[in-house]
């Protein structure tokens, strides 16, 4: 096996792994709460969406420390590597008590801004009440996340994930029936605290991150270095998010069969989206550490890349194809909304492959330096996407689906185009150097 693939799919693994663990633990808890009755299950899935929203403000810090940290370990600059973990805790003690205190003090009208009033707004509000305040766990086991990550330890994370959702799950049943749903947010944060404090150890534990070497760079240096290495990456989330809000908002106009039908093949197309963004995490931390090999070192990590995320995609289109009726009588789906969710999963092979490429590809630009230029390229597909969805809605959910394909073209042919301007620029200045 080729040694840049090696090192991705060593890197790759441990995440996917995280992700699934993750997804894992929020099906099972929705199912514990399920037990309360519909408004438990509508506010604790209106709290986890804060919760992923609030996940694109930690990428900023969590993200950029990332790339920020696997730069200077393959610089083999210990100072660089101090400065980026004290940037990194700097800015997440500065967002932190901004989210914790300010969500707390505004959970209430949170709440009935995004439910619109009824029986769900005081579980919620009971819910958010311990949430938003525990997002200070979870924005610290982030960035700690994002430091072993940069580090070259994927496994620790991975573990952690394991343990704490695992934990989740032994201790939702016992809490979610003694404090509703508040017992399903203690759970949640106190399994987190003990993943955080574990995390903590391996960070002392770690020889690179513990390097006794100073920073020369001052603290408000470091901290403006990480918010504009992680801004863009944050950026392009939030943006990817804000689409796929508006696409089911498109969907919702061809009636409630294809709302459900859309939903649960996304949940399912979700399991292998994942499998896209644990490359794209390991393709940026790849070509951090070997920044300093030179241009030729990153096209190959990104041939590799997008091989192994491409044939994931492609495995995925294809069992998503072939399985895709027993999938929705898994789901319990009725006969129609089977055969529109079979439909769309059929139909939705081109786009698994070609955000396959793309997302992995993208890892290559942000452990490179050109995460500004990939959220270019993201705003750009989100705003080819939605009017193309939009017009190609007629067909149904086929044409949803080929809206997001064509989408996802664009943007590839973006990043080729922006990949073969860098090769030119980089052949043209090495032609000046050998005239001078």
């Amino acid at each position: 096996m080729n040694t840049h693939r090696r090192q991705l799919v060593s890197l790759a693994v441990p995440v996917y792994a995280q992700f699934l663990t993750s997804v894992a633990a929020g099906i099972i808890n929705t199912v514990w709460v399920a037990r309360l009755g519909g408004p438990a299950v509508a506010a604790v899935a209106m709290a986890t969406t804060v919760e992923n929203v609030l996940l694109g403000v930690a990428l900023v810090f969590g993200s950029g420390t990332t790339v920020l940290v696997a730069h200077a370990r393959g610089a083999r600059d210990p100072a660089a590597v101090r400065s980026a973990v004290r940037g990194g805790w700097a800015l997440c003690a500065l967002v932190t008590p901004v989210v914790a205190v300010g969500g707390f003090l505004l959970r209430e009208p949170l709440a009935r801004l995004t439910l619109g009033g009824g029986a769900a707004v005081p579980p919620a509000v009971a819910y958010l009440a311990i949430s938003l305040p525990g997002m200070a766990v979870f924005f610290a086991q982030q960035l700690v996340d994002g430091l072993l990550k940069g580090a070259g330890d994927t496994r620790t994370p991975m573990r952690l994930a394991l343990l704490a959702n695992g934990l989740i799950l032994v201790c939702d049943p016992w809490l979610i029936h003694r404090y509703g749903v508040q017992g399903a947010a203690a759970s949640t944060v106190l399994c987190r605290c003990l993943a955080l404090g574990l995390g903590l150890v391996a960070l002392r534990r770690n020889t690179l991150l513990r390097a006794g070497v100073r920073s020369a760079e001052p603290v408000g240096a470091a901290v403006r270095r990480t918010l504009r290495t992680g801004l863009p990456m944050s950026a392009d989330f939030t943006v990817r998010q804000a689409g796929s809000l508006a696409l089911v908002a498109i969907v919702a106009r061809l009636g409630v069969t294809a709302v459900a039908a859309y939903s649960i093949a996304f949940k399912v197309m979700f399991v292998a989206t994942m499998a896209f963004y644990a490359v794209r995490q390991a393709a940026a931390i790849h070509t951090a550490h070997t920044r300093g090999a030179g241009r030729e070192a990153g096209r190959a990590i990104g041939r590799e890349a997008v091989l192994v995320s491409g044939t994931a995609g492609l495995a995925a289109a294809a069992l998503l194809a072939a399985t895709a009726p027993w999938i929705m009588a898994a789901f319990g789906a009725g006969p129609e909304v089977a055969a529109a969710g079979v439909l769309f999963l059929r139909c939705a092979g081109p786009y698994l492959l070609l955000m396959a490429c793309f997302i992995a590809l993208g890892g290559v630009f942000e452990g490179g330096g050109g995460a500004a230029l990939l959220l270019r390229v993201t705003v750009l597909g989100t705003a080819v996407q939605l009017p193309l969805a939009h017009l190609s809605s007629g067909l149904g959910l086929p044409g949803v689906a080929m809206a997001l394909a064509l989408a996802m073209a664009v943007q590839c042919a973006a990043l080729a185009v922006l990949t073969r301007r860098g090769r030119r620029q980089e052949e043209g200045v090495g032609s000046l150097a050998r005239v001078a």
